[in-house]
């Protein structure tokens, strides 16, 4: 490594160009002072310009001559430097690209400089004697009648933005450019945000008085707050309904107090507007808000605001964990166990982990909320790893609802033209609460109105020819559609493959249940959120707040309406078919059962009335169905645990499934062999080397898939390798895609 002969710094920059190395440069003594580590940069790249971050910045660089920067980007984006050292780290753990892990820091609106601060131009009075003195001279000039209501108008106001001043004054640009020329009148333009909230006064909220619980879960805050220990993570473990927000908003305040900004994760998007009308009832609009659903000037002008330091409160889903607060103090990740928190491209990074190991960078305190705690985070909890504050109390003392399970073998077949969709039991409960005036959430977790087209005929299955997934339909729209290639065609009035005209739809969705409710139910007024009616966060607030007003009796959904959701006068929630889930080929299966039923069960007697929860089954006896009727989560946990233990599972072990997938089976085949015998050697004794096998969906889109996985501890070699076979190894088959999960959440 020779020292640069001019002793200029050296700046290793990232290219996004997804080749996984920095290049050196000469940072030029004009540009010391502005750039750093973060900076967005335009560097020569061969012929070309490029744009990059300064990842580093050295005194020595072992090329013998370097290009100088050219200088920063025009909007001179720079990140913060502890979010940089996390990308580096994101891109070794994941086994992405550092460039990948730069774009996951910035959003593309940003990233891509295309967008420009919103500016507003206003006009302002010049000197007012001046003013005064043109208003007398021309008192009498008819022609000068709407420049004298202008400057009427900013003699009363001091400063007005142009398109008020033109129309409050019912002048036109010509008469306020005439009075800029006499100096009468100053136009400037200034920054301006665009509007997220709507306009108008925010009755505020005042901090209610702890609880026991809430008050001994703030004590453990304030002791992290106070300690000087890197990982500081808090689990907040609190049953529905027990006032876990109102311990965030008070551990927010307490940070806010110290000088620091506190980022709030919400596991969906739908999920950010109630959220944020709590958050500004407290705080007022000192928040921003990042998801996936703004535009990109709304999402710049967040994002800037951030990094200016005008908001330091960010709330929203996964990528809101990396705004750009300069001085984070505490991290909230509520709902914590949420899959949504699992990006699904690269990098795939789980937000909940790297929330913590940005804690870490920061020295904040993380918050992990949840009613139902992941496997690996009650784990962390038992080897001391992260603090524990339970809240096993209500609010205001509710009592927990009547859980009732219902076994759905006994109902025998139904009659002819019913369906037995509905117990009895469940049948007589909704029946009670609409005599009551009281509101019932019907739950499955399945959309569409049936899940495969069949004929008994010749036996043929609709079947989407690019999937190994039969085809869901839909009735209100009279179509077979794939939803894992979005795939659609016209459902068929007789059976394709022989003609059949008696074909039939099985299985059941909760457009099929929405008809069964209202040709049961016919005086009740019903309403349907999947994600087939939801295409909007529009339409999610439409029928959220038709519920809230009454102006809806029966709320049918999936697990959209599962969380967070609070509706005083909702007494029943029923359970069409909980077994969903359970047959899933995935170790995983059981745990989301359970927290799925305990939070659709945490809807009902939210108000002042007790409520009741009917779990309809199949399999009544099976553990999971019962530690969830039971409400149980420390039994459920420790059955959980004992298992994956013996079969060392996560949280035992770490788990990496490394995903194939491309046009010719043989060539996915032979490609994932390679990489097994490749990596074997870097396996021990503690690692399971296993496949590669199809994938459970062995094609979607036309791609067949396999499966590798890497399952142990201590895989920090195994996985140095296995990044670089993955980036690095130019020997890759063009049409064979890899990619490797770190911590999976799915194998499908």
């Amino acid at each position: 490594m020779s020292t640069n002969p001019e002793n200029l710094t050296v700046a290793r920059v990232a290219i996004d160009l997804a080749l996984d190395r920095t290049f050196d440069y000469l940072l030029p003594p004009e540009w010391r002072d502005e750039l750093g580590i973060g900076s967005q940069v335009q560097v020569p790249f061969g012929n070309s310009r490029r744009h990059g971050f300064i990842l580093d910045l050295s005194a020595e660089s072992a090329r013998p001559a370097l290009k100088p920067i050219l200088g920063p980007v025009p909007n001179r984006i720079r990140l913060p430097e502890k979010l940089i050292e996390l990308g580096r780290w994101i891109a070794d753990y994941y086994l992405c690209t550092q460039e990948q892990a730069i774009r996951a820091l910035l959003p593309g609106a940003v990233r891509s400089g295309r967008i420009r601060p919103g500016m507003e131009r206003f006009c302002r009075l010049g000197e007012r004697e001046a003013a005064e003195r043109y208003l007398l001279e021309h008192a009498d000039d008819a022609r000068a009648a709407g420049r004298l209501r202008v400057l009427k108008q900013l003699l009363v106001a001091a400063e007005l933005p142009y398109e008020t001043l033109l129309a409050e004054a019912n002048a036109t640009p010509a008469m306020l450019a005439t009075l800029e020329k006499h100096g009468l009148l100053i136009q400037e333009k200034r920054r301006r945000d665009r509007a997220l909230f709507p306009e108008g006064a925010v009755l505020r909220s005042e901090p209610l008085p702890p609880t026991p619980e809430q008050a001994a879960a703030l004590a453990i805050f304030d002791e992290l707050l106070e300690s000087s220990d890197p990982s500081r993570v808090l689990l907040l473990h609190g049953v529905t309904n027990s006032g876990k927000t109102e311990v965030y908003l008070q551990a927010i305040a307490r940070t806010l107090e110290r000088g620091q900004g506190a980022i709030m994760l919400v596991p969906e998007i739908a999920l950010t507007p109630q959220t944020v009308r709590r958050f500004r009832a407290r705080f007022g609009d000192e928040l921003s808000v990042l998801h996936s659903q703004l535009t990109d000037a709304e999402r710049f002008d967040q994002w800037d605001r951030i990094r200016r330091g005008e908001s330091r409160i960010v709330i929203g889903a996964r990528s809101a964990l990396f705004a750009p607060l300069a001085r984070p103090g505490l991290i909230i990740v509520d709902e914590e166990h949420e899959s949504t928190y699992k990006q699904t491209e690269a990098p795939r990074y789980h937000a909940r982990d790297v929330a913590v190991m940005r804690g870490r960078l920061e020295g904040a305190v993380v918050i992990l909320g949840s009613a139902t705690p992941a496997a690996e985070t009650s784990y962390n909890v038992e080897c001391g790893k992260y603090r524990l504050a339970e809240m096993r109390s209500k609010v205001e003392n509710r009592l927990d609802p009547v859980i009732r399970v219902v076994d759905q073998r006994l109902a025998g077949p139904p009659e002819p033209g019913k369906s037995n969709y509905f117990s009895r039991i469940l049948i007589e409960a909704v029946h009670d609460r609409l005599r009551r005036g009281e509101q019932s959430i019907l739950f499955l977790n399945r959309r569409g109105y049936a899940r495969v087209m069949l004929c008994d005929h010749c036996g043929f299955e609709a079947r989407c020819p690019d999937c190994a997934v039969t085809y869901t339909y839909s009735r209100q729209r009279q179509t077979l559609a794939c939803h894992l290639c979005g795939n659609v065609i016209a459902a068929p009035v007789v059976c394709p493959q022989c003609g059949a005209p008696d074909i039939r739809y099985a299985g059941v969705g909760t457009e099929k249940i929405e008809a069964a409710a209202m040709a049961l139910f016919r005086e009740a007024r019903v309403g349907r959120m999947d994600s087939d009616t939801m295409r909007h966060p529009a339409d999610y607030e439409r029928v959220l707040d038709q519920f809230r007003r009454g102006e809806l009796d029966i709320l049918i959904g999936t697990q959209m309406i599962a969380k967070g959701l609070h509706f005083p006068n909702v007494t029943l929630v029923g359970l069409v078919n909980a077994d969903l889930g359970l047959a899933m080929p995935d170790f995983r299966a059981p745990e989301r059962v359970f927290q799925l039923i305990t939070q659709v069960a945490g809807r009902a007697g939210r108000g002042d009335l007790r409520g009741e929860v009917i779990i309809q089954t199949r399999n009544p006896d099976n553990e999971t169905i019962q530690f969830a009727a039971r409400q149980d989560f420390a039994g459920f946990r420790q059955f959980d645990l004992e298992i994956r233990k013996l079969l060392n599972y996560p949280p035992y072990s770490h788990l990496i499934a490394v995903h194939f997938r491309g046009p010719e089976e043989a060539a996915v085949l032979a490609r994932a062999s390679r990489l097994v015998e490749e990596l074997r050697p870097y396996c021990h004794e503690g690692i399971q080397l296993t496949g590669p096998e199809p994938a459970p969906i062995e094609r979607i889109k036309g791609k067949f898939r396999y499966l590798v996985l890497l399952r142990g501890s201590a895989l920090r070699q195994a996985r140095r390798r296995l990044r670089e076979l993955l980036l690095h190894d130019h020997r890759t088959d063009s049409d064979v895609e890899v990619y490797a999960d770190v911590d999976a959440l799915a194998l499908l």
